[in-house]
């Protein structure tokens, strides 16, 4: 295996773990977002008040998006799996 090689495996890695936690790093972004408002418009600085919310959009988006996460998580080890034997050359 070459440079071009292996910076080709990593780049392709670094695209998957993208891919792969924006729609939770977003959901949680938004929901941070709205809440810093909400807290900014009240005048309510309570610490829980910035997690717990931030927590319950992350499971949700978890449990709605996670077999599209692990599927694709999955393709990509099979994907690796596959180029082993290519990489004895």
């Amino acid at each position: 295996m070459g440079a071009d090689e292996a910076t080709g495996l990593m780049n392709q890695l670094f695209w998957y773990a993208a891919v792969i936690s924006a729609p939770v790093l977003i959901a949680v972004l938004i929901v941070g977002l709205l809440v810093s408002v909400f807290q900014v418009a009240t005048q309510l600085q309570e610490m829980t008040l910035s997690y717990v919310p931030k927590l319950l959009a992350a499971a949700v988006v978890l449990v709605t998006v996670g077999p599209w996460m692990v599927h694709k998580v999955a393709e990509f080890a099979v994907t690796m799996i596959r180029l082993i034997p290519s990489l004895a050359n």
